[in-house]
């Protein structure tokens, strides 16, 4: 069977809107490495969109996945609950961010989890109203589409949404918006849209997922901090993207050294087994009543069990100085390239082994190279590579290694990606 026949399967039986960017069917996956049924090898450059941090197939994980099968598989965590599931949220809680006591829930995506906080959050303060970011994603559910703060692909057709859902933007230096930009149009909305006492929760992604890998400054989240100090806001980490080691940290809200009230976690969580948790303060996360919260598959033990080894694997393998490495190792070969072409090239930015590549025209911010970045995307299998892009504008080439991929693994890629760009360029 080819790719090609498969992709023609494909798109007879499944919705043209679950599209798939590469017509590159996998046989088998491991480490950083692909294979498709045709034989052809690929570098991973975006292991499941910071799914599988610890690689494809990790054997401590796959082991852990059979032992848990050989138990059982299913009981649903809220009727028969199982050991993994409380060790995973002892583990979770105590590697959360801050010195507040915690309590955590499990669900299968991070969709769920971020609608969830927002449910967390309502509950405990009685109030009604969220404020999100331009440029943040938060899911594809309807309220998750709300909260997110750009419409094509992913809002584009679906409304109406939610209601008391209101957006403020994100403060990008290179596009001109200052964080001080950013607080004072939090604070038009307390004047225009919103009264403060009437606002339950600000999500924030510390490092913005789809929106382009934007890192927001310090300052900008501990000003968030003492902004819902203030007014008895919570507020809500969407580390969906940025945690288990991606950038350099647990988790990215260390950087700030912010403790947020609640937090949600997933991608990385489990090694690609569907899994996401609400990590929180306890007495915040203890606001809804029994039976409020849950699913039928939260908290699934051969997640849970697989979830428990991503954790061995990142302390065992010291992944989280590994991803600063690869940070590091991959900002220089792309600012390297920048220097050769940096009128196609605004920016080279990382946290950790979260890389993005922003791409413009004549060196001007204001004039994304949309175009550009969809050209090199649609090329980059014959090259090997899988490459995965994003941007408000659709104009950055983002980078998500395996925490476990070698540096000569890494160079081989990025040698692949320059002559990929060489020939799109020239």
């Amino acid at each position: 069977m080819t790719n090609e026949q498969l992709q023609q399967r494909k798109v007879a039986v499944i919705a043209r809107g679950q599209g798939n960017m590469y017509p590159v069917y996998v046989q088998k996956a491991k480490n950083s490495e692909i294979w498709d049924v045709e034989g052809k090898r690929y570098i991973d450059f975006g292991t499941g969109i910071a799914v599988c941090n610890t690689g494809h197939c990790h054997p401590k994980v796959v082991a852990a996945v059979k032992d848990q099968l050989d138990l059982f598989s299913h009981t649903c965590v809220m009727v028969n609950p199982y050991e993994v599931a409380v060790k995973l949220a002892e583990q979770l809680t105590m590697l959360a961010p801050g010195r507040s006591d915690k309590k955590a829930i499990f669900v299968s995506t991070g969709a769920e989890a971020v609608e969830n906080c927002i449910k967390i959050a309502r509950a405990y303060t009685g109030r009604r109203g969220v404020i999100a970011f331009n440029g943040g994603f938060h899911g594809r559910t309807n309220l998750t589409m709300a909260l997110t703060g750009k419409i094509t692909p992913y809002k584009n057709l679906f409304g109406p949404f939610p209601a008391d859902i209101f957006h403020a933007p994100f403060p990008v230096e290179c596009h001109g918006i200052s964080v001080n930009d950013s607080l004072k149009a939090i604070e038009n909305l307390f004047k225009v849209d919103i009264a403060p006492s009437d606002v339950a929760a600000i999500i924030v992604e510390p490092v913005q997922g789809e929106g382009g890998f934007y890192q927001a400054p310090a300052e900008f989240l501990q000003a968030l901090r003492q902004l819902c100090d203030q007014h008895g806001i919570m507020l809500i980490a969407d580390e969906i993207q940025t945690g288990f080691g991606r950038t350099g940290k647990m988790f990215s809200f260390e950087h700030a050294d912010v403790e947020a009230d609640i937090m949600t976690m997933a991608k990385g969580i489990a090694g690609g087994f569907p899994l996401a948790a609400v990590v929180g303060k306890s007495e915040i996360m203890d606001a809804p009543l029994p039976g409020g919260l849950g699913g039928t598959y939260g908290g699934s033990p051969v997640a849970c069990a697989a979830a428990l080894a991503v954790l061995d694997v990142i302390n065992e393998e010291n992944l989280i100085v590994r991803a600063q490495q690869l940070g590091q190792l991959f900002h220089q070969r792309l600012s390297l390239l920048q220097s050769k072409y940096p009128d196609l090239i605004l920016e080279v930015r990382n946290q950790g082994a979260m890389i993005a590549l922003e791409l413009v025209k004549n060196g001007d911010a204001q004039q994304a190279n949309t175009e550009l970045t969809q050209a090199i995307i649609a090329k980059a299998a014959e090259y090997g590579l899988v490459l995965l892009a994003c941007g408000f504008y659709s104009n950055v080439i983002r980078f998500l290694p395996a925490l476990t991929m070698s540096d000569e693994l890494a160079n081989e890629g990025l040698t692949l990606f320059e002559k990929l760009f060489i020939e799109v360029v020239e």
